[in-house]
């Protein structure tokens, strides 16, 4: 028997067990899709595969998708909400780094001096998740999606809210509590 111990939406720690490690990920969901984590988020934030940033499933890790007022979609996670940036690709002499998708936000002075990343001029980020290069890991995406096709990009985020939204609705698998 394993045990996960999550903070709820409230702060409230709650230990669930878990039959075996194969149930993990589906309790994970369960419980993440009503805003509880397990776990910090790590410095410069969690790391994925490139290939599974469209199909996400964004409640594994207690978050959830959010169309903000001017239609742009964020990613909620302990109350803060995390912008969509494309990073491209870095090759020169000191570093070589593949195209990224990275989820951030703005650093606030309540924010521990370790999450913040410093950025040009003195605007500092705390980033929740980067995907980037690996292979595309089937556990991590929502279940029962559409694979999207081996080499096709990703679609940006302004195609996606205009193939996704006549009316500018944020879509909703299931109910939750905020």
């Amino acid at each position: 028997m394993l045990h996960i111990e999550f903070i709820t939406d409230l702060g409230a720690k709650v230990t669930v067990d878990v039959e075996s490690a194969d149930k993990l990920l589906d309790v994970q969901r369960q419980y993440g899709r009503l805003g509880w984590t397990s776990g910090e988020v790590p410095v410069g934030g969690y790391q994925f595969p490139l290939e599974n940033e469209p199909d996400f499933d964004w409640s594994l890790i207690g978050a959830r998708k959010w169309t903000n007022p001017e239609g742009e979609e964020m990613i909620l996670h302990r109350g803060h909400a995390y912008r969509r940036r494309e990073l491209e690709a870095v090759d020169s002499r000191k570093m070589k780094l593949p195209a990224a998708v990275k989820y951030s936000r703005g650093a606030k002075n309540t924010d521990p001096e370790h999450v913040r990343e410093k950025a040009d001029g003195e605007f500092e980020y705390v980033t929740l998740a980067i995907f980037r290069g690996g292979k595309r890991q089937e556990r991590y995406a929502l279940p029962g999606s559409n694979r999207p096709q081996a080499g096709a990009p990703a679609r940006s985020a302004a195609t996606r809210a205009q193939s996704a939204r006549p009316g500018a609705v944020a879509v909703q698998d299931e109910e939750t509590p905020f």
